[in-house]
Formats: structure tokens, C-alpha cells, sequence
């Protein structure tokens, strides 16, 4: 039997809006022995999303997305636009890798060629119970750009290309504020060259 254990003692929504906040009361095992005391957490439920990072292998370059935040509002009007990659929620019956391929049509007009499982993880589980699972989609950059997302969602996104050049120094430069999609392109900066070779490969 695992020493590591935990009891929920209370699990009372306490709003329910766009999104929802549950209060629970929690003990758990420490690692000295024994138990903590009852402890009291606001948890921001969102459940299980997928995000996308749009990769041409043949052009190396991204497509990247770009819209409204709220969550970035205390930085003034140009920060609340943010520089990000296409992302959703799943909704029960549907799978991580279907809701990947219909948002990227969504949100950029592309059509994913290929996917690959960079990992899934929790974004921030101080606060949230959000298990995001991560991907690269290979695309056809060469069409990519103009205005999308859905009218009954309010979505209002810019899309461009750029070269992954370009992005990797805006990165660099702190002009990529948003944790996920930093994750994902550092983590293409790092497998670029294989995952190159893997999907060039596939095209021959």
C-alpha cells in the first residue's frame, strides 16, 4: 500500500460561469508521518485540453496564432494580445487527437497532415485541474494566414507564418509571454532536426 494517500473531506462548487471554481477541503499523508490538517483549496476546473504547435518541415516554419487575453489585462492594451498556438478543450466522448485536428481548422484553416505527442502535463496544479496534452501538427504552411476562428465562440484570431527562426528569437527576446506555446517551441528547438528528417521522410 502506497504511504502516499489523501482523503477529500468536502467538494462544494462555489461558481459556475464560462468557467468553474469548486472549493475543497483535502488532508493528505506527510512525508515525516502522519497527516496534515484539513486544508482548505479554490480549484479553477477545465478539465482536459490539447494544444498544437503548426510546424512546415519543408518551409521550417510555424504558423502561429494570435488573440485577445484576458488573463493578460493588467499589462496594458498591445500585451493583452497575445503570440500563441492553436489550443481547445475536450469535450466528453472525444479524444485528444480529434479535438487537435479540428481546432487547428478552426482557429488557422489548416489541415493537420501528421501528429506528434510531444507530452501531456498539468499547467499549473497549484490552482487549476487543467491536463493539457501537447502536439506538434505537420502543415502546409503555404496557405496559411488571414482571420479565422468561430463567430458562436466570439473567437477573433490573426493568423501568420513566419520562419521558426523568427520565432525562436522572439522568444528569446521575451516577446512570448504565454507558458505553452514557450514550452512547445523550445521543445521544437531542441528535436527540430529528427522530427525534420521524420516527416520529410514520410513525404517521399
Amino acid at each position: 500500500m502506497s504511504t502516499k494517500q489523501f482523503e477529500i473531506l468536502e467538494d462544494k462548487p462555489v461558481f459556475k460561469g464560462f468557467f468553474g471554481v469548486n472549493q475543497l477541503t483535502v488532508r493528505h499523508t506527510l512525508y515525516r508521518g502522519g497527516w496534515s490538517p484539513p486544508l482548505s483549496r479554490e480549484i479553477f476546473h477545465r478539465g482536459e485540453c490539447v494544444a498544437v504547435l503548426l510546424y512546415d518541415a519543408q518551409e521550417d516554419a510555424l504558423v502561429m496564432i494570435e488573440q485577445f487575453r484576458v488573463g493578460a489585462l493588467q499589462f496594458g492594451d498591445e500585451r493583452a494580445w497575445l503570440l500563441e498556438i492553436v489550443a481547445g478543450a475536450i469535450e466528453p466522448g472525444e479524444t485528444p487527437e480529434s479535438v487537435a485536428r479540428r481546432e487547428v481548422l478552426e482557429e488557422s484553416g489548416c489541415e493537420v497532415e501528421d501528429l506528434f505527442k510531444i507530452n501531456s502535463f498539468f499547467t499549473s496544479p497549484g490552482g487549476t485541474s487543467e491536463l493539457l496534452h501537447l502536439y506538434c501538427g505537420k502543415i502546409d504552411s503555404t496557405k496559411a494566414g488571414g482571420l479565422h476562428g468561430l463567430d458562436e465562440e466570439n473567437e477573433d484570431i490573426a493568423v501568420s507564418v513566419m520562419p521558426f527562426s523568427n520565432v525562436f528569437r522572439l522568444l528569446e527576446q521575451g516577446k512570448i509571454v504565454s507558458a505553452i506555446p514557450i514550452i512547445a517551441i523550445q521543445w521544437l528547438a531542441l528535436n527540430r532536426t529528427q522530427l525534420r528528417q521524420r516527416w520529410q521522410a514520410k513525404s517521399t
